[in-house]
């Protein structure tokens, strides 16, 4: 290696302006000429990214220059590190395989291999579509690691075989089969693997950079030379009369015996910050003494702190020393560095959103640097709130996209055969038309919505669907012309997604099937009205382009077993993504991880820095372990490692770096990323808690933003006053406990009409069962069962069978429903048998209508009227919720069984002469070994049930006076509320009751 080819930046010093001013200022190639105008227009300069090639014309603008230099890049995404080709007399190269195409061809091949016995062997389980999809990338992954390092596929079949275990032994057998047939496969068909085309292009313009650039300055700048065909570019570069390298960041302080220590594996160097570096160094034939700092000769003490935090494992034993040797300058160090620790992701984006938009406030940019997409997405989601635009080139993956949504949309209908929720969730998505125009369909669908699937459930599917329309037409519940949109929309949708119905009703089919299915639903879904043109749908031609790939492909992928559709579309979409509509507004940018080491921001934002994020984790893959990986040839997967803490070492030479964590993610608590660990365990715990501190500034601000000013002021307990005349003078006698706890319920029902909308797609649950439930003993009471009979109880359960058969949207739920109600019909059979001698005669559901003299009528329905042999009465009510509390029935705060006492001694009831009440019992009816469990109403103490009905009538005519006969007092809501109720009353969120009773409004009046 000629002297003065070797060059570094520090990281304290910006990259691309130091960079600048070398070149300018003749520090590089001083004996160039600088005597014409177009000198600097016969230097070359490549560079890792197209961003950092634009930085970089910037920052030659900014000094002055007229013309720039030759700027040229090694590629433009993290890791393709690829120069442009020169135009060299050389026969053209194999075009690359698609990463899709590859992904589909190799899980051809592990689907078959996942069939024998050797996969099922490996394989805990059958592996569906999306994990066969998964290995494959995984696969290819593999494969792209060999053709990077330079080992042949063959050197697999040298490994020890003795020393491996069964699993990886048969493992290893695939892979020679898979390793040998893919070139095949590839030469076959005239196409290499993208790495080995970048392999191939970098050692071409290797061979021939010194035929392109002669004696003209040549500068290589940025890369850590991580391929090794890069290493080899840049290896020929520095060869060159006036090549250079610029390194990013290299520790110019290590002497030979730390070099050494850096690349011997024994020392487990591989996720040092320097790891790569110095093995560049050592394959250029270097030492660090041949590298020449180009930034500022003294060394900023952030660089040491980090330096001394990041080193190897074996150096943390020395910090002690090298803390006090740096404390009469850890002011300096610290200064401009904060940790934001947020409570969770959404809380981290928030707070990275204000800190952003302040430093705009302040004329300074930002750039956030996360190699988490998703809380990027959410940082560029926060900053619109301030009308903040983010210059982000890695867009919106295409799964996530308005037209991957749909897709997604219709796939769960189809999926679901027509489930509720998923059909109104694709009936509301704006890219929806169906030809009728999205004002048209949204005025047919709502009407669908209200009639047919909220409320009583019809049977599920299209057929379901088109029965419960009929029925109510037929029933007059629905007017013909409404009727008929309504069908004309199921037909629509039906011959819409009728492409993925037929699909998914196989048990197999391909990736191509899938997306020739969906492109063909999306097409029609998106049919536009007759003279309308079709709406624009951000991501269609992306997914267009993908979904052509597949159903027109060089293969259309393996026949994948059917399951989990959802999670094989996301690993088929895996890899594409739809750009951000509209430009940046503002100097905030959204960086990769490789920009960190050459951006210089006035605000670097370091987010995401969560373990197994940033760094990931040293995952060796399914196919190889780690020591495998290493017997191979190959790097260990730390390496990745290195690489991700040389960039947070570059990013925190920035003078105003912030660093961002989550404690929780999602709902599982999460760890800061060892690199924010070991900075924090180097700084010691005051220094720490003070960078954390300065980061709380942020996250209170964050929090600020939606939070209430000022003291809270407690909303006031509405009090409706409706005039008596609009008040109700006919309740039902379950309407009564209502009354008396909540009289706002009655208000809101009764006199402003409002009835509570039934949950879209609801399932039948506790309230459907107890239904039933009714409905069965009633039947056999009515219909004249006689619980004498030996067959009673099989009577009971094909009673029951009928009418548990209308649930066919529950499946699973119905049937064990209905197998744990043989326990409640024999215990009821039992019960009743045991009371033979004491009831004459049995009615089931009987009306009754009482006109109080007040003018005010009592309706209800009794569940059971048992005219007992002395000719008092007994009144049973069934329950499949909770029993009233003693304490409420001595209050008569349950008032339904005495009221029902009272009319039934008034001759309320249809068919029933005045009697007394003899008997006032609950029956619940559970799932459980109790499934019939007795409960007497308890009276007052000394109170007969007489005397109870009595009282209960009395109580009723108060309120009734006071409440609804005269408009003296305010219907309220909450008066008496039910202790321990763990669900929502229909009309709480209307009277607010959320808002007044937790600020401690009054109770008990």
């Amino acid at each position: 290696m000629k002297r003065g080819a070797l060059y570094t930046i520090a990281p304290h010093a910006p990259f691309l302006p130091t960079l600048a001013k070398a070149v300018l200022s003749g520090r590089l190639f001083p004996d160039w000429p600088r005597d014409t105008p177009f000198w600097l227009s016969d230097i070359t300069i490549i560079l890792p990214t197209q961003r950092a090639r634009q930085a970089l014309a910037e920052a030659f603008a900014a000094e002055g220059a007229g013309l720039l230099p030759d700027l040229r890049t090694f590629g433009g995404e993290p890791g393709e590190e690829e120069p442009f080709l020169p135009p060299v007399d050389a026969p053209a190269l194999p075009p690359a395989i698609s990463p899709l195409t590859r992904r589909l061809v190799l899980s051809r091949l592990i689907a078959r291999w996942a069939e024998t016995e050797g996969g099922r062997e490996v394989m805990a389980t059958p592996p569906n579509a999306a994990e066969i999809l998964g290995l494959a990338d995984s696969l290819g992954s593999l494969a792209d690691d060999l053709i990077v390092e330079g080992v042949p596929y063959s050197v697999l079949r040298d490994l020890p075989m003795a020393d491996l275990a069964e699993n990886w032994r048969k493992t290893l057998a695939f892979l020679d089969i898979a390793l040998t047939f893919w070139p095949d496969w590839l030469a076959e068909r005239g196409l290499v693997d993208a790495a080995t085309r970048r392999n191939a292009r970098l050692d071409r313009q290797a061979a021939t950079v010194g035929v392109l650039y002669g004696d003209r300055p040549v500068i290589a700048a940025g890369s850590t030379g991580s391929i090794p065909a890069t290493a080899r570019l840049m290896a020929a570069v520095a060869g060159l009369p006036r090549g250079a390298l610029v390194l990013p960041g290299l520790d110019t302080s290590i002497g030979p015996e730390g070099h050494e220590r850096l690349i011997t594996p024994e020392a487990a160097p591989h996720g040092h910050p320097q790891y790569g570096l110095m093995r560049l160094l050592r394959a250029l034939g270097a030492t660090v003494g041949a590298v020449t700092e180009l930034g500022q000769p003294e060394i900023h003490p952030r660089t040491r702190l980090v330096r001394h935090a990041l080193a190897l494992p074996e150096a943390t034993a020395g910090w002690p020393q090298a803390r006090a040797a740096l404390a009469p300058e850890i002011e300096r160090a610290v200064a401009g560095l904060t940790v934001i620790a947020a409570r969770g992701a959404d809380e981290e984006a928030r707070a990275i959103a204000v800190l952003a938009r302040d430093a705009l406030d302040e004329g300074r940019s930002v750039g956030i640097i996360s190699p988490d997409q998703t809380l990027s997405r959410r940082i560029a989601a926060e900053l619109l709130r301030f009308e903040v635009v983010v210059d982000d080139a890695a867009g919106v993956p295409l799964f996530q996209s308005e037209a991957g949504r749909l897709a997604r949309l219709a796939l769960a209908v189809a999926e679901s055969d027509f489930e509720p929720v998923a059909l109104m969730a694709l009936l509301s998505h704006r890219g929806v038309t169906l030809g009728l125009g999205r004002q048209g369909l949204a005025r047919i669908s709502g009407r669908l919505e209200r009639v047919l699937l909220r409320g009583e459930l019809p049977p599920i599917g299209l057929a379901g669907l088109r029965r419960g329309l009929a029925a109510r037409l037929e029933g007059k519940r629905l007017d013909a012309e409404t009727g008929a949109a309504i069908a004309g929309l199921l037909d629509r949708l039906e011959a819409a997604l009728g492409p993925l119905c037929a699909l998914l009703q196989a048990r197999r089919w391909s990736a191509g099937d899938l997306a020739s299915a969906l492109r063909q639903t999306l097409a029609a879904l998106r049919e536009p009205a007759p003279g309308e043109a079709e709406a624009d749908l951000p991501g269609l031609p992306e997914f267009e382009g993908w979904a052509k790939a597949l159903a027109e492909g060089v293969d259309p992928g393996p026949v994948l077993p059917a399951e989990a559709p959802h999670a094989m579309l996301l690993a088929l979409m895996a890899g594409v993504s739809v750009p951000e509509p509209g430009a940046s507004n503002h100097r905030v940018y959204l960086w990769g991880q490789l920009e960190a080491r050459l951006q210089s921001p006035d605000v670097m934002i370091l987010a995401g820095l969560n373990e197994d994020i940033w760094p990931r984790a040293a995952d060796p893959g399914p196919w190889l372990s780690r020591g495998m990986r290493l017997a191979a040839g190959l790097e260990p997967p730390e390496r990745r490692q290195g690489l991700a803490a040389h960039d947070f070492e570059m990013a925190l030479g920035n003078a105003e770096a912030v660093l961002s964590f989550s404690e929780r993610l999602g709902a599982a608590p999460a760890l800061p990323s060892r690199l924010i660990q070991r900075l924090e365990g180097f700084l010691g715990p005051v220094w720490a808690k003070t960078l954390r501190e300065r980061g709380a500034v942020w996250l209170d601000r964050a929090r600020a933003l939606d939070a209430i000013s000022g003291d809270p002021v407690p909303a006031t307990r509405p009090q409706p006053r409706p005039a008596a005349a609009l008040r109700p003078r006919r309740l039902s006698v379950t309407e009564i406990e209502r009354l008396i706890r909540s009289p706002y319920d009655i208000h809101a029902r009764h006199v402003l009409a409002l009835k509570r909308l039934p949950p879209l797609g609801e399932v039948p649950d506790a309230r459907e069962r107890g239904a039933l439930v009714h409905e069965i003993f009633a039947r056999f009471v009515n219909e004249g069962g006689d619980f004498s009979d030996p067959r009673a109880v099989e009577t009971l359960l094909s009673l029951a069978e009928a009418a548990f058969s209308r649930l066919d949207s529950i499946g699973e739920r119905r049937d064990i429903w209905l197998f744990r109600f043989r326990r409640a019909a024999e215990q009821f059979v039992a019960f009743e048998r045991a009371r033979e001698s004491e009831v004459e005669n049995r009615s089931a559901e009987v009306d009754g209508d009482w006109l109080l003299p007040s003018g005010f009528r009592l309706v209800g329905r009794a569940d059971r009227l048992d005219r007992l042999r002395d000719g008092r009465t007994a009144i049973l009510d069934f329950k499949t919720g909770a029993l009233p509390q003693a304490g409420e029935m001595t209050a008569f705060l349950a008032p339904q069984l005495p009221l029902e006492a009272a009319m039934a001694a008034a001759g309320a009831f249809a068919g029933h002469a005045p009697s007394p009440p003899g008997d006032l019992r609950y029956l619940k009816i559970g799932l459980g070994p109790e499934a019939l469990v007795e409960e007497h109403f308890r009276t007052p103490k000394g109170m007969t049930l007489g005397e109870a009905a009595e009282e209960a009538q009395h109580r009723l005519e108060a309120h009734v006076e006071a409440l609804l006969m005269s408009d003296r007092l305010p219907l309220v809501a909450g008066v008496l509320p039910r202790t321990g109720q763990s669900y929502a009353g229909d009309y709480d969120h209307l009277s607010r009751l959320a808002e007044w009773s937790a600020a401690g409004g009054e109770e008990g009046e």
